[in-house]
């Protein structure tokens, strides 16, 4: 049995139908090209526990991952302090293969040295209370991910939740037929976009954009929601927020020194 089907027999078996229903579909149809981005976010039991955790992302698991071929890890802080100290991190899979292969980190001596802090913390000074995480496939429009050039030093993590599986693929469509054409020449630079398959908030649409700084993001907003084309397919029916997004989650992030997106 390959990891692959490993993988998908274990999220058939834990009742993810949908999510085994759209790997099929995907594989089926020729996408095997695209590529997964899983993210992660850890709460941390303190602030203190970051400088933790960010130890051990740096010198343990991002050079663990790149052995295993997991190029571009992402290690991102949020732009304004939460109430809870988080940190979020961005994961690039070639493939469902490599995603297993990476369940293998554990094995490999060198983490377990350079991450014996974290790894080894005992269960009453934990580093974190959870960590939450969520696979996405990259769409059509964009299938795999293109690094931002060197000093992007503003991010943002937008999640698109939709009404119901039909209304979430309507606006992949909406984005793969125009809009992500409007975001290119608006100076939205796109990182990812990832239609969730195994995760919270579903059915969703996880997406990330880069900049060179605040100025930037925001002129490119502001030149996005006066495009001409923009204002025509927003109001297209079938493509109106009403019909097919029920919520927005906009997180901005600053990456750490080490990040490799």
């Amino acid at each position: 049995m390959t990891r692959s089907t490993f993988l998908k027999s274990t999220v058939a078996a834990s009742g993810l139908v949908g999510a085994i229903e759209t790997l099929s579909a995907a594989e089926s149809s020729g996408s095997a090209a695209r590529e997964y981005f899983e993210i992660r976010k850890y709460t941390l039991k303190s602030p203190e526990k970051q400088a933790v955790l960010e130890a051990y992302l740096k010198d343990a698991a991002i050079p663990a991952l790149n052995r295993l071929g997991v190029r571009n890890v992402g290690v991102f802080l949020p732009e304004k302090p939460e109430a809870t100290a988080v940190v979020y991190v961005v994961l690039r899979y070639s493939s469902l293969d490599q995603l297993a292969k990476s369940t293998e980190l554990l094995a490999d001596a060198a983490l377990q040295q350079q991450g014996a802090a974290y790894l080894d913390a005992p269960a009453t000074d934990v580093v974190y209370e959870r960590i939450e995480s969520w696979l996405t496939q990259g769409i059509a429009g964009m299938p795999t991910m293109e690094v931002p050039a060197k000093g992007s030093q503003v991010y943002q993590l937008r999640i698109y939740e939709s009404p119901t599986e039909k209304t979430a693929k309507k606006k992949i469509e909406m984005f793969n037929i125009g809009e992500l054409a409007i975001f290119k020449r608006s100076g939205l630079n796109a990182v990812f976009f990832g239609e969730t398959i195994v995760g919270p908030l579903m059915p969703n649409l996880t997406y990330m954009l880069s900049f060179s700084d605040a100025a930037a993001k925001d002129l490119a907003w502001n030149t996005f929601r006066v495009d001409p084309e923009w204002t025509k397919l927003k109001t297209t029916p079938g493509f109106t927020d009403k019909e097919i997004v029920s919520r927005i989650t906009n997180i901005v992030l600053v990456p750490t020194a080490y990040s490799q997106i």
